[in-house]
Parts: C-alpha cells; sequence; structure tokens
C-alpha cells in the first residue's frame, strides 16, 4: 500500500519566488547545493509544473510524481555525458527544466516553445523523441553496448514505470539487459499506478517487494539475472541522493527500483490519479477541467450496441490495453465485469488474447488507440489475418493531429487496409457506427476493424441499412464525384456546395463506408460512366491510403483523379489547423484543388 497521510498531504506550494530555480541553467549547477536546498528547490518547481498544465493541459500526475527523483538523478550523474533515456518522457518535465529550458515553465509566452516529450531537437540532453511506453530499457542498452564496443565509460540509466514494465518490449528489454557485463543503471519509478490501475501478474510482485522493503523472494528482476536495490523514499532527496551515489559507475546491470507518489503535490491529481495521468486545462483550486466536454462520444455508441448485443446473448467480450477512459470502459467493466479484460500496456496480448477468444467462440471486441495499435502488427497480420478471426477492432484517432510525431494519427489505413482479410470500415455518423458494429459481430468472415468517427456523436440518428459491400450514394450529381470517408463528409458537401456556386457542377458525394477493397461494381461503373473527375478525401496518408486504391482503380480509364490527404512524413510543431490548410482538407483549398485539376 502507499505511504500513509504524512505523504498524501499536497506539498507545499511557493508563490512566485524561486531563488533556487534563478541559479539553475543546466544540471552541474545543482552540485552547489546542499540536500535541504534541492529539496526546496523540487517545492519551487512543483507549483510552476500544476500552472503550467492548468493552462495547457498535459501529463499531470507523472511529472508531480518525479520531482525529487529527477533532481537526484541529474545531481548524482553528469548528464548529457552520463545518459539518462526516459521511457515514455511523459514524466520528463522537470528533467527539462534543469536542462535549459525553465523558460517554456516560467513564460507563458513560451509555453510552447518546448514538446510534450524529450527530442533531440530541443537539447543535447534528450536522445529520442519518445512518446511511446516500454522502450527506454532497450533503448538504454543498446546505449550501452555502443558505449563498450568504443572503449567509454559513462553511466548509462533507463528511467521507466507507470505501468510501461507491462509492455512486452521491456520484459525483452530486461531479460537482455541482464547478459551486459558493463554498466547498466535502470530505474523503476513505482507509484502503483499505469495510466489507469495496473493490471497483471509483475504488479503482485511489485506490491510484495515494497511491502517488504525488497526483501521479497518473489523478485521478477533478480529472477532474470539483474541485480537489485530497493528505495522506499522516492520523493525524499537524501535518500535518492544515497542510491544513486551508490550506483554511479557501478560495473554491472542494476534495477533501481523506486517508491513514489504519482501526483504528489496536489489534492486534486492524488484524488483522481487516472484522470490526471493526462488532463485538459484545469482550474486549479478545484481541478475541474477549464472547458468540459459533455458531448456523447462514439465510444458510448459502440458500447450500447455491446450492451444490446450482451443481452440478447450474444458472446461479447471487450479487451483493453491499459486505456480504458479513452472509451468510456468503467463503465461497460462496471455492468459487464466478466466480460472485460484489461490487459496492460499490451497491445500485442491484446490482440492475440482476442485471436483464442474467437477461435473458441467468443466475439471479442478490442478497444485501440491508432497510434498504439501499430505496436500489434505482427499479431493483426498473423494471428487474425491469416487464420481468419471474426475479432473486432475498434480504434479511435484516425484523424490529422499536430505537434507530436510520436502521436500522429495518419498511417492508420495504410497499416491497416493492406492486411490481406482484414475488412476496414470508417463510418461516417452515429447510426452508421451502430449498424457497423452490429454487421461485424454477426459475421464469420475474418477480423473486422472498425475506425470511430471524429467530434461529438449525435445519437439520436437511426442505424442504416448496412452492407459494407455497398457504398452510399448523399447526392446525385454530374462530372465530379467526391468520396469522402468518415470525418470528411462534412467537408465533401462544403465543397459540393462550392463548386455548384463557382461552376454550377452539382457533385456526387459518395461515402465509401469500407475502404480496404473496392467491392461496389454497381457504383464504381457509375462513376465511370458519368463523372470526368473522382476526388477523395481522407484524414490519412495517401500514401498506401483509400485514395490510392481509387486511383488504381480508374488508372486504365479515361476518369482522373485527385486524392486529398496526409503527407507520408513525420510532424511536429504545425497545428491541425495548419496541416488541414497545407493538405487541402478545408473548403477552400479542397475546392481549389478540384478547379485546378479540371481548368
Amino acid at each position: 500500500m502507499r505511504p500513509d497521510s504524512e505523504h498524501k498531504t499536497e506539498a507545499k506550494i511557493m508563490a512566485s519566488n524561486t531563488p533556487i530555480l534563478d541559479r539553475v541553467n543546466g544540471p552541474a549547477d545543482l552540485n552547489q547545493f546542499s540536500a535541504e536546498e534541492l529539496t526546496e528547490l523540487a517545492n519551487e518547481i512543483r507549483p510552476l509544473l500544476i500552472n503550467k498544465l492548468s493552462i495547457t493541459g498535459g501529463h499531470v500526475g507523472p511529472n508531480l510524481g518525479v520531482v525529487e527523483l529527477t533532481i537526484a538523478l541529474h545531481t548524482v550523474f553528469n548528464s548529457p555525458v552520463d545518459h539518462i533515456v526516459w521511457d515514455v518522457s511523459h514524466q520528463a518535465y522537470t528533467h527539462k527544466i534543469l536542462t535549459g529550458r525553465k523558460e517554456a515553465w516560467l513564460s507563458p509566452e513560451h509555453f510552447h516553445d518546448v514538446g510534450p516529450y524529450t527530442d533531440p531537437t530541443e537539447s543535447k540532453h534528450d536522445y529520442f523523441n519518445i512518446g511511446h511506453t516500454s522502450t527506454s530499457i532497450g533503448l538504454a542498452d543498446g546505449m550501452a553496448a555502443a558505449r563498450d564496443l568504443r572503449g567509454g565509460s559513462e553511466n548509462v540509466i533507463a528511467v521507466i514505470g507507470d505501468g510501461a514494465l507491462s509492455g512486452g518490449l521491456a520484459y525483452e528489454a530486461l531479460s537482455n539487459a541482464a547478459m551486459l557485463n558493463s554498466n547498466l543503471i535502470i530505474v523503476v519509478n513505482d507509484n502503483e499506478m499505469s495510466i489507469a490501475e495496473d493490471h497483471g501478474g509483475l504488479y503482485k510482485g511489485l506490491a510484495q517487494l515494497r511491502a517488504t522493503n525488497g526483501k521479497s523472494p518473489n523478485n521478477l528482476f533478480k529472477a532474470l539475472g539483474l541485480d537489485y536495490m530497493y528505495v522506499e523514499g522516492g520523493n525524499d532527496i537524501p535518500t535518492l541522493l544515497a542510491a544513486f551515489t551508490q550506483v554511479h559507475d557501478i560495473d554491472h546491470p542494476i534495477v533501481v527500483h523506486v517508491h513514489t507518489i504519482k501526483g504528489l503535490g496536489y489534492a486534486p491529481a492524488l484524488a483522481n490519479e487516472e484522470a490526471f495521468h493526462w488532463h485538459a486545462a484545469f482550474d486549479i483550486e478545484t481541478g475541474a477541467a477549464r472547458h468540459p466536454n459533455t458531448a456523447k462520444t462514439y465510444s458510448d455508441v459502440v458500447l450500447d450496441e455491446l450492451d444490446a448485443e450482451i443481452a440478447a446473448g450474444a458472446p461479447v467480450v471487450a479487451i483493453n490495453a491499459a486505456i480504458p477512459g479513452g472509451f468510456h470502459l468503467k463503465k461497460f467493466a462496471a455492468k459487464h465485469p466478466d466480460r472485460y479484460h484489461d490487459v496492460g500496456i499490451a497491445e500485442q496480448q491484446s490482440i492475440t488474447f482476442a485471436a483464442g477468444l474467437a477461435q473458441q467462440g467468443a466475439r471479442p471486441v478490442a478497444f485501440e488507440n491508432t497510434t498504439f495499435l501499430q505496436r500489434a502488427y505482427d499479431q493483426l497480420s498473423h494471428d487474425l489475418g491469416v487464420n481468419k478471426l471474426p475479432a473486432v477492432i475498434v480504434y479511435s484517432g484516425g484523424h490529422v493531429t499536430g505537434g507530436d510525431p510520436t502521436h500522429q494519427s495518419t498511417f492508420d489505413l495504410a497499416m491497416l487496409t493492406n492486411i490481406p482479410g482484414m475488412t476496414v470500415l470508417v463510418p461516417a455518423d452515429a447510426g452508421e457506427l451502430t449498424a457497423a458494429v452490429r454487421w461485424a459481430l454477426h459475421q464469420n468472415d475474418g477480423p473486422v476493424a472498425i475506425r470511430l468517427p471524429g467530434g461529438p456523436a449525435d445519437k439520436s440518428v437511426a442505424p442504416t441499412d448496412f452492407d459494407p459491400d455497398r457504398m452510399r450514394e448523399l447526392q446525385p450529381g454530374h462530372d465530379v464525384a467526391l468520396l469522402a470517408i468518415g470525418s470528411m463528409l462534412p467537408l465533401a458537401k462544403q465543397v459540393a456546395a462550392k463548386l455548384q456556386a463557382d461552376r454550377n457542377i452539382t457533385a456526387t458525394i459518395v461515402d465509401p463506408r469500407r475502404v480496404d477493397a473496392l467491392v461496389d461494381q454497381d457504383e464504381l461503373a457509375h462513376l465511370l460512366a458519368n463523372h470526368e473527375l473522382v476526388v477523395t478525401f481522407e484524414e490519412d496518408s495517401v500514401v498506401g491510403g483509400f485514395g490510392e486504391k481509387v486511383s488504381r482503380f480508374f488508372g486504365p480509364t479515361n476518369v482522373r483523379t485527385l486524392n486529398l490527404g496526409a503527407k507520408r512524413r513525420f510532424d511536429h510543431k504545425q497545428t491541425r489547423a495548419e496541416l488541414m490548410d497545407e493538405y487541402k482538407l478545408t473548403p477552400e483549398t479542397a475546392t481549389v484543388a478540384i478547379e485546378d485539376v479540371l481548368d
């Protein structure tokens, strides 16, 4: 269990006076301070984190929990000569403050100067752009091996936590790290949480280690052949300084298991750890969101249909990989505890587990985020695709996003639509989504992926007659056909209106619904006979996406095609609005692009 109330109280939040931080412009400056002054520095940094996050939103709990741990690491080790790799790096805000980027927390005009994750383009103290989980040990293992190859002597430190140990890559890396016969320090930040509560047998072992001050014989790390040290006071500067000094320049791999408190210093984050793992802008006094979103979501539409299927006797099982909040799955779990499985941060396991369920007659529905689902590509292809198992993948995030390449959501269609036997459905509204889920749960031909539409859901939209082999023509027209998938249908309607006004063209508007294959021969024949230009709209990379399939079909004909969508690249500091304009996915830019082709 966690420490008692002495650790649960809100840490002292100072006003605006930060004299110690004023003297810190890089990690080397920390050596001038006593342990008491470093503790005061932690008390100065914590309110800066809370203040900025209350305005910009971001990872609250993870960063509040590692303030002291970060200060101690940078005091004992000599970054960037010694290499510190942060897993996920959603807990690296204090690291950024200490490594020359404090203005991004001190001055509102600089709040957006740095990204939310480590980034080598920002600082020599960052080695990787990391926004995904379970990678730090493997990266550090490789860095240590390279150091040994060139005869170096620096320390290599991997910081992992917040449930990242439940990812398969972390296990693989721990196993391989044990074979290294040189310095590697693995700091396990154990705050008793993942994004939500943790799941898996591993965490029972961690709990036993905490309860026995690291003495429990049930020690995964030692079983893998690693040295081990337990540190109970993970938010106490003197304790951490002593522990890290002890392992400095160690000549073999060691795990330093540090017990910290997620959200320390902010009462709402302590009271609701899951909600404050990542939180939108909030009121500091109450913790309430500044701009609460009470709109119905498309996840709710899916869950309503699953409730109906279960009531009708269907063997539905919901699966999630550590992000229940993103799909409101806690409500489903409360109603159907025997039908819900959270596998931890382990997308590979979620898909293979679904394959096992489907093979035995259950109807698994795996809820995934598109940028995390890519970790399970082999399982999607091999375990589901090759075996033609009727599992359903409901995924969010399929849209153009700005500012962070590690969570860029424009590669899902290229990934999924090219797996043989995988049916990929892109419903445009709540009615289509309900019908798509219903169809997917009752077919037996193979796996089905359903991309959730973006924005709020109008649950009053009635389910449509749904046949994935039939496109839906919303508006008949001539000369120009607009094929828009999912969230792009409103844009297509706006473009059609502008073409009518500009050129007196009544454009055909088509909702393809299915994007892995073009199987509606009647609609394709109609488009071929009555149009000179077919335009596709997709919030996805045009390379490998839906538009390419359409262009390939019309390539041997006299019908021209125009594919509008995202570029095949990683985007960094651009906003969504900037990207949509560049990709010609606004009413004005799309209309101009079409008129240019017509001219």
